[in-house]
């Protein structure tokens, strides 16, 4: 599907400088640039690529002024060329998208659930009794939908998903490839004898709206009570989530984070990858962790940076790593 310069321009309220009724059909890199594409000008370092650029339109700062003329035959001019790109992108996203109805191939659901309007559910999927699908919802083939779940309406779920029993999705939620939610938490009690005897774990998952899960990443159903993942909480790839965490919205974690049972971690915070954090911890607003860390015990302050292992100061980090550097020199 081609789109209109004249359609971008108003999406970003861009100034056009060329012709607007240029089209395109797909996004490249300024350095990719090719005939039917649109690219985007913001690092300096990339100037080198902007006018030989073959792309048909070039996103770039009202404030820009070029060395020379630009070779694109149509230029929209922005406040800030990087942050107009998501925008750009989803709009990209949305025309090549489209819904699917209806179901599948040998697809299972019980007599008991219920499918919203315009919801799919794909090829060698199973929808399990008194679950619930919201309209306009997406459930991509060989997906495992239990008992009892409730889904939003509008969240996509990708291929190979398994949602255990009772568990609840928001609406407009993205959940990835092969994401487990709703596994039992990791509960035994050891006997006298060394034996551990497992705990049942009769809590569910909780995702409120807005949320995306990253392919992989599996979130354990709380013992007793729910493990909450809160609104517009983004997981990368290969994330564990213990039982009964809760995470606070609009966190973001990178991958291979994992983090123990019972943690409660506030909102806004950033979580980089490879980060460990202990059980029955506590996590204030705000708070940054910088890759590889691993967190031991409770951060109270909002707005702190941490990282090492234990995870303290990151500027005391930097200054004691220094030190560390040069102790065999000594």
């Amino acid at each position: 599907m081609e789109i209109k310069a004249q359609t971008i321009a108003d999406l970003l309220n861009g100034e056009i400088v060329g012709d607007p009724e240029t089209k395109v059909s797909s996004i490249t890199k300024i350095e990719q640039g090719k005939r039917g594409s649109i690219c985007f000008y913001a690092n300096p370092q990339y100037e080198k690529y902007l006018y030989n650029s073959k792309s048909s339109i070039i996103l770039i700062n009202r404030d820009f002024e070029p060395s020379s003329k630009l070779p694109a035959p149509c230029i929209i001019k922005v406040d800030n060329a990087y942050q107009a790109m998501p925008l750009l992108l989803d709009l990209f996203n949305t025309v090549k998208a489209k819904s699917k109805r209806g179901r599948g191939f040998f697809t299972k659901i019980s007599w008991s659930a219920r499918i919203g309007r315009g919801a799919y559910v794909g090829s060698h999927s199973y929808v399990g009794k008194h679950a619930i699908i919201g309209k306009g919802s997406q459930i991509y083939p060989h997906s495992y939908i239990g008992d009892n779940v409730i889904i939003g309406e509008n969240t996509i779920i990708n291929p190979g998903v398994k949602i255990y029993p009772a568990c609840k999705i928001g609406s407009n939620c993205i959940i990835h490839a092969n994401v487990v939610i709703g596994a039992d938490g990791f509960g035994f009690a050891p006997s006298e004898n060394g034996v551990y005897k497992k705990i049942p774990q009769i809590g569910n998952v909780i995702i409120e709206d807005d949320c995306e899960i990253g392919a992989n990443t599996t979130i354990d159903r709380a013992t007793m009570g729910s493990t909450i993942i809160r609104r517009g909480v983004k997981l990368d790839n290969l994330i564990q989530i213990a039982h009964n965490v809760e995470v606070g919205e609009n966190t973001v974690m990178a991958a291979q984070v994992g983090i123990a049972g019972s943690t409660i971690i506030g909102k806004n915070c950033r979580i980089g990858g490879q980060v460990g954090i202990a059980d029955h911890v506590n996590i204030a607003d705000n708070t940054v962790i910088v890759s590889q860390a691993g967190v031991m015990s409770s951060i109270k302050e909002e707005g702190r940076v941490v990282a090492g292992t234990p995870a303290f100061d990151y500027k005391d980090y930097i200054r004691a790593y220094a030190i560390f550097r040069k102790l065999h020199k000594q």
